[in-house]
C-alpha cells in the first residue's frame, strides 16, 4: 500500500505546533517511513497563525503537499482558516468549545482537548499531546510508538512531565476510537523498523558539514532563518574543539572569522540577507588579501525586515557581486538537506584551496525545513587545505612572498606563528610581498592573478542533476531548494503524459559551460521555477549559455513552492 499523507497542525505560537510535528516526524522515520515537514510561522513569539505541515510516505520525500489529509486545530480562531487545504475525505479535529464553528460533517471531529488535558495531564499546556494521540488513532496507528517517543522525548525534563505526557497522549487516542464517527479514509499501516535514518532540517545538516568538515572557528549573530546553524555549533562545541563566538554584530563577526582564516583555521559565519549586507565591507578584505572565507546566508524576503520567517531565493545576485571592486568567490545553494551536509566540505575546500570567500546560499524553507535522510557517508567527504608551506618548503624565510604570481593565481599560503617568515597582508593593492603600492603595472599583475582563479572554480564546479535522463522537450530549471518540488513535478507531468525533465543546479558560480548545456537542452522548451520575481537565476543562465527561457514560474509570497503549484503552471503556459 502506497502512502503519502499530510498532516497540518494550526495555532497560535506558543502552543506546542513545532512538538507536534517534532515528534510525529521522529516516530514515523523511526517506523521507516520519510517525512518532510515544513514551518510556517509568522514572526511574533506568542498568538497570530502558524502551522506546521507533516507528509509522510513510504519512499522518500523532499517537497510539500499543497493540501492536507488531516487538519489538527489548536485554536479556534485557525479553523475556518485552513479548513479549505483539508481533501475531500479529510478529517478536522478541534475543540468545540473554543470556536462557534458547526458543522454536519462527521469529518469535523470536536475533541474537548482542553478538559482532557487538565483531567489526563493536569495542565492545559498538554492539549497538543492529547491532539497528536488523537491523530495517531485517526490514523489508524498504533499509540505504542508514540508512547515510547514520548518518554525520549520530555525524559530530561523527569519522569513526571513525561508521565503526563504519556497519558494526555492515551486519553486523546482512547477518545477518538470512542466517539469517532466519521471516516477517515487516509490510513498508515504499520511501520517497518529498517536501518536507522537521520531526521534533520538543512540548518543541522550545514553545521554538521561544516564539523565534520573539520570547523574549528564560528562566529556570528543571531538572524533568523540562519540562527540554528550557530546553535547546533555551539552545542556541540566542546566535544569537537570548536572556538563558538557570539559577535556584537554581524560585522564583527565576519572580521573574527576572516582573522582565524588568516591564521589557518577553517572558520565560518552565518546571517540572512540584512546582516549579509554589513558584512560586505570585509568581504572585500577577505577577497582583497585572498584569505579563506565561508559564509553562509539563509535567505528570507526582502528588502530590509521583510518577511523575517519566509523563505524567497532573493539574493543570488546579491550573493555574486556583494562588494565593490572583482574579485573571485565562489556562490553554492544546496537542494536539499544531504546535499547541504556535503557541499559545506565542498565550500572549505575551495575557500582554501582558491584562497578566496565561498557563499553558501539556502533560505527559510532548506534551512528550517525537517527530512528523513537515509544516511550521511564521511567516506564522501575529503579534506583540502590548499597551498600551505611551510619554512622547508620555501627558498627563503626572510624573502617571503605571500602573493606571488602562480598561473593558477594560488600562491602558496605560509600561516602566521608557525613559520620564520613574516606575512604581510592589508586591504590596499599590495605588491607580490604584500606591500602596499599604486603602481599601475603592479595593479594589473595582482588584479589578473586574483581573477585567474576563476578559471580553476570554473573547471570544479559540478554538473547540474538532470532528473531523469532520458531527453525530455520540457525542461524545468530552477536552483537552491526547489529540487524537491521540482523533481516531485516533474513526475507528475510524466503520469499526465507530458515527457518532462529536471535541471537543478547546487553549485552556481562560476558558472561552467559543459555538454550538458548542448546535449541535453539543445532542443527543449525550458521553464524557469524560481522563488523570486525577476528569475535571477534564469537571467544568468540566459548570459552564460545564450539559452533563453521560455516562460518563467515565479513565487514570490514568501511560501515555498508545491509540485502541484508548478504542474498547473505548466499547463497553463503549454
Amino acid at each position: 500500500m502506497a502512502v503519502d499523507i499530510s498532516i497540518r497542525i494550526t495555532g497560535q505560537a506558543g502552543q506546542g505546533i513545532q512538538s507536534i510535528s517534532s515528534i510525529m516526524g521522529k516516530v514515523f522515520t523511526r517506523q521507516g517511513y520519510y517525512v518532510f515537514i515544513i514551518q510556517d510561522a509568522e514572526s511574533r513569539i506568542r498568538g497570530g497563525h502558524n502551522f506546521d505541515q507533516v507528509r509522510i510516505k513510504d519512499k522518500p520525500v523532499l517537497a510539500i503537499h499543497a493540501q492536507a489529509n488531516y487538519l489538527i486545530c489548536l485554536d479556534g480562531k485557525t479553523v475556518e482558516q485552513d479548513l479549505p487545504v483539508l481533501t475531500p475525505n479529510g478529517v478536522m479535529i478541534y475543540d468545540g468549545s473554543q470556536t462557534r464553528f458547526e458543522s454536519d460533517n462527521p469529518n469535523h471531529f470536536s475533541i474537548p482537548l482542553e478538559q482532557i488535558a487538565l483531567e489526563a495531564g493536569q495542565k492545559k499546556i498538554m492539549v497538543n499531546a492529547v491532539a497528536t494521540g488523537a491523530a495517531f488513532a485517526l490514523m489508524g496507528f498504533d499509540l505504542r510508538p508514540l508512547l515510547d517517543r514520548l518518554a525520549e522525548e520530555f525524559a530530561g525534563k523527569g519522569q513526571e512531565i513525561a508521565a503526563h505526557n504519556q497519558s494526555s497522549a492515551s486519553a486523546g487516542y482512547r477518545y477518538v476510537r470512542e466517539n469517532f464517527r466519521g471516516r477517515a479514509a487516509d490510513q498508515i499501516p504499520p511501520g517497518v523498523f529498517a536501518k536507522q535514518k537521520l531526521l534533520i532540517n538543512g540548518s543541522q545538516a550545514m553545521a554538521l558539514g561544516a564539523i565534520c568538515a573539520g570547523l574549528k572557528f564560528y562566529s556570528g549573530y543571531p538572524m533568523s532563518p540562519s540562527t540554528p546553524i550557530m546553535e547546533f555549533v555551539a552545542a556541540a562545541a566542546q566535544d569537537h574543539h570548536i572556538i563558538c563566538e557570539p559577535a556584537e554584530d554581524e560585522i564583527a563577526a565576519v572580521n573574527m572569522v576572516i582573522g582565524a582564516g588568516f591564521a589557518g583555521v577553517r572558520a565560518m559565519t552565518a546571517t540572512s540577507g540584512g546582516g549579509f549586507c554589513l558584512m560586505t565591507e570585509a568581504l572585500g578584505l577577505a577577497g582583497m588579501t585572498e584569505t579563506p572565507l565561508v559564509i553562509v546566508v539563509a535567505q528570507r524576503p526582502g528588502p530590509s525586515t521583510g518577511l523575517p520567517t519566509r523563505t524567497e531565493q532573493g539574493d543570488l545576485r546579491f550573493a555574486m557581486h556583494a562588494a565593490h571592486g572583482e574579485f573571485p568567490r565562489a556562490v553554492l545553494a544546496p537542494g536539499h538537506a544531504a546535499q547541504a551536509f556535503y557541499l559545506m566540505a565542498r565550500a572549505f575546500n575551495l575557500a582554501e584551496r582558491y584562497q578566496t570567500p565561498v557563499i553558501v546560499l539556502g533560505d527559510q524553507h532548506l534551512n528550517d525545513s525537517y527530512c528523513t535522510v537515509d544516511e550521511l557517508d564521511l567516506n564522501r567527504m575529503t579534506i583540502d587545505r590548499g597551498k600551505v608551506v611551510f619554512d622547508d618548503q620555501i627558498a627563503s624565510v626572510k624573502d617571503y612572498k605571500r602573493y606571488v604570481w602562480q598561473e593558477s593565481g594560488i600562491s602558496p599560503r605560509i600561516l602566521p606563528g608557525l613559520s620564520e617568515a613574516v606575512v604581510y597582508a592589508d586591504s590596499d593593492e599590495h605588491t607580490d610581498a604584500g606591500h602596499i603600492t599604486e603602481s599601475s603595472e603592479v595593479r594589473n599583475q595582482m588584479v589578473r592573478k586574483r581573477m585567474r582563479k576563476l578559471a580553476g572554480m570554473r573547471q570544479e564546479m559540478g554538473s547540474p542533476e538532470i532528473y531523469p535522463s532520458q531527453r525530455a522537450a520540457l525542461v524545468l530549471l530552477g536552483w537552491g531548494s526547489l529540487y524537491g518540488a521540482m523533481k516531485e513535478a516533474v513526475e507528475l507531468l510524466q503520469q499526465d503524459g507530458i515527457p518532462a525533465q529536471m535541471c537543478h543546479f547546487s553549485q552556481i558560480y562560476p558558472f561552467t559551460a559543459q555538454a550538458f548545456h548542448r546535449k541535453i537542452l539543445k532542443k527543449s522548451r525550458i521553464l524557469a521555477v524560481e522563488n523570486n520575481y525577476s528569475g535571477q537565476f534564469a537571467d544568468f543562465f540566459t548570459q552564460e549559455t545564450g539559452r533563453a527561457v521560455c516562460h518563467k514560474i515565479l513565487k514570490y509570497d514568501g511560501r515555498p513552492f508545491a509540485p502541484r503549484e508548478i504542474v498547473d503552471q505548466v499547463k497553463e503556459k503549454m
